[in-house]
């Protein structure tokens, strides 16, 4: 489909600050947003609007295209309709062809799937509408206060017998999340129901991100939903465990002495772990770019193989699995920065500490809450042990 998605971001936030780019289970609001539009079959490009340099950072190094929101559409009055307008104004001054459809996302509601967005869009075609909208289910009964003073129904008549929900019409609420429109006609009317409105039904509760109830909410949610479907691995099928060291055995920092000596801090609560593992049987390598001796000194304490001062990891460690005889199904990979992406793609399993780098939590199976050297890895080993995937 000839789609777009735009996400309009702006810095400043009343109830919640930074919100578009703090961590949700690890990876910033705004992030989990392109990410979603990024697997959405349907969608080409993403562009996010918006008038904050962390913001726009976040959104590149997620896979958008970012487009820099002028101050006059930046301000707590401006509407989306606007920013959306500026994008569509922008790709037009640079020469390139408009979409026929765009979906419009908004990232502080976070339960958007990207099934959910290739949805919208298909409906939006299939029933010839104008625009399209996501929607939950909603039996509630909404009253108001009355000129009278008294209540009165609004999405009911409370003056008749209370209708059981099985005989009620199905009634919908807005959710906020997902906005589909036909570029023509959202240009020609500049609003987004700009004909004939479609309804899209999707999972989950209806929840936008506005104060931190909000986010407390949001978050105990997904934690919930999210953490045990992100892995598909069997039950004693891990047989190797790989880990990035910086950034992951540690806190990423270095204290390096007047004398230009280097040093780490590690956590004794990971040591632990590990050896768990490795008391199962568990294969476990160190695979580091660092040159410093301490990766091979650490190493020797936990009794980990080591494979340090390498560039380009994933053919090292395919080669390191050829030569065990592993199967990259078998391989948990821990990393936190852009030179373990594909190692954590390719492997069985992959971890990412709370605090690794934003493309690194995009790609990970499982977001730790624990940190870099702050106990990530002993979550990990507890997480692998609880659920029987190591022997």
């Amino acid at each position: 489909m000839d789609a777009i998605a735009i996400i309009p971001a702006r810095g400043g936030s009343i109830g919640l600050p930074g919100k578009n780019v703090r961590p949700l289970l690890g990876m910033p609001l705004v992030a989990r947003t392109v990410k979603a539009a990024l697997q959405a079959r349907q969608v080409a490009t993403v562009y996010v609007s918006t008038d904050d340099a962390g913001i726009a950072r976040v959104a590149a190094e997620a896979g958008a295209t970012v487009v820099e929101r002028p101050d006059d559409l930046s301000g707590s009055t401006a509407s989306s309709e606007s920013a959306l307008l500026h994008v569509l104004d922008r790709l037009r001054e640079d020469g390139r062809p408009l979409p026929e459809h765009m979906v419009f996302l908004q990232c502080t509601s976070p339960f958007t799937r990207p099934e959910d967005i290739d949805t919208a869009l298909e409906t939006l075609v299939a029933k010839g509408a104008s625009a399209a909208l996501s929607v939950v289910e909603d039996h509630g009964f909404i009253w108001h206060e009355g000129d009278d003073g008294f209540a009165e129904g609004i999405t009911h008549d409370h003056t008749k017998p209370r209708q059981r929900r099985q005989d009620m019409k199905p009634r919908y609420r807005e959710n906020g999340a997902i906005y589909a429109m036909r570029v023509a006609d959202f240009l020609d009317r500049k609003e987004r129901f700009c004909g004939p409105v479609a309804l899209v039904s999707v999972p989950g509760p209806a929840a936008e991100i506005d104060d931190q109830d909000d986010w407390d909410f949001v978050e105990a949610f997904l934690s919930v939903r999210e953490q045990p479907a992100r892995t598909s691995v069997r039950p004693g099928s891990i047989a190797a465990v790989v880990t990035d060291f910086d950034g992951v055995h540690t806190d990423d920092r270095v204290q390096v002495s007047e004398n230009g000596v280097e040093s780490v801090s590690c956590n004794r609560r990971d040591g632990l772990g590990l050896e768990l593992l490795r008391k199962r049987g568990t294969r476990l390598l160190i695979l580091s770019k660092e040159a410093n001796p301490v990766v091979r000194a650490r190493a020797a304490k936990l009794k980990m193989e080591v494979l340090n001062q390498v560039d380009d990891k994933l053919p090292v460690l395919d080669a390191w699995c050829r030569e065990q005889g592993l199967k990259w199904s078998e391989i948990v990979y821990i990393g936190n920065d852009v030179n373990d992406i594909d190692c954590m793609k390719a492997a069985g399993l992959s971890f990412a500490p709370a605090d690794a780098h934003e493309t690194a939590l995009a790609v990970a199976g499982i977001v730790l809450k624990n940190g870099g050297g702050k106990g990530a890895l002993r979550e990990m080993c507890d997480y692998l042990i609880s659920e029987e995937l190591v022997g």
